[in-house]
This record gives C-alpha cells, structure tokens and sequence, in this order.
C-alpha cells in the first residue's frame, strides 16, 4: 500500500513540476498577437493597472509623443541619414490615425513614449550573431496617468528602416489588443 502512495506522490509531484516550468517557459515566450511572431518581440502588461480605461482615452485620441532615436556608436549609422526623429513621429501619426478617430495631442493624461535603436554591430558587448542579425529595435512606453501600462520591445529588420512603420503598427496592434 505505501508503495502505491509513493508511487501516486512522486507522479503527482513530477506532473505539478511539469506544469508549472511549461507555464513558466511559456509565460516569456509566447505571442498574444500574430504580428509580434515575424520577429523578435517582448512585451509586459501591467494587468495591475487600468489598462481598459487606459486603451479608451488612447482611442479617443488623447495623447502626446515623447520620441528619441539612437544611433550607432561603434560603427557607422546607417539610420542617421535615413531616420530622424520628426519622420520617426510621422511615420508614428500614420499609423495612430488607424486606430483613433481625433487627435486632441495637447494632453498629459496618456503619453506614449519611444525611442528607435539602431543595433551597433561592432559593438564588443554583443554576445553572439543573433545579437547581430536584426537592424535595430523599437521600444514603447504606453503611460496613463504617469503609470506605465504596457511595454514592448520588437525588432525591425531592415536596414534602409522600411520596415519601422510595420513593426510600429504591430506595436499599437499588441496595444488594443490587450483588453
């Protein structure tokens, strides 16, 4: 009889430990959205937060911009004459203007903060050749009330940038798509 017991306790302990690492693993890994799938992407919801109010205010177009872009260091930036902060925030207004129906920008309510990174491939601290193979990232800042909601971070590809605006729409896209 305690053989079984065992038996049963060491399988229920070995499916809870399965479980619970699949889960963890998953958690990181997996994408809500089918556009963060075509590349490199990471996000965190703060679910702690009013993130159904937060995506109201967004869609009724009260926001401001706060945007940087940062350029190659160790090598020469291909961005720098393709990419400036204004077209950065162009590029942006496009694809916001998909989702909101007015643009009241004037307010500090919800700001949506960003900046573009060039990737430096001659940079030491790269660890290996996919820290190499991608043409720099987007990161995003989505506040209200000066409370971070959501963030994420996706690459773009292309070195020329063409692809900046796709990854910004998939960016927004992860946004609403969250309630």
């Amino acid at each position: 009889m305690k053989k079984y017991l065992l038996f049963i306790l060491v399988l229920f302990l070995g499916f809870t430990f399965y479980a619970v690492l699949t889960q963890v693993s998953k958690s990181s890994k997996s994408k809500r959205v089918e556009c963060q799938t075509k590349t490199t992407t990471f996000e965190k919801i703060f679910t702690d937060k009013p993130v159904t109010e937060s995506i109201k205010f967004f869609k009724e177009g009260n926001y401001k911009i706060i945007s940087s872009i940062e350029y190659s260091k160790h090598m020469k930036s291909n961005l720098i004459n393709l990419l400036t902060k204004e077209k950065s925030n162009e590029l942006l207004m496009e694809v916001l203007n998909k989702y909101v129906s007015t643009t009241n920008s004037l307010n500090d309510k919800f700001i949506i903060q960003y900046y573009v990174y060039e990737n430096d491939k001659e940079d030491t601290n790269k660890k290996n050749a996919e820290a190499k193979s991608y043409a720099g990232y987007l990161m995003f800042e989505f506040k209200y009330n000066n409370e971070l909601i959501y963030k994420i971070q996706t690459d773009y590809k292309n070195i020329d940038a063409s692809d900046v605006q796709e990854r910004m729409d998939c960016v927004v896209n992860s946004f609403i798509s969250i309630d």
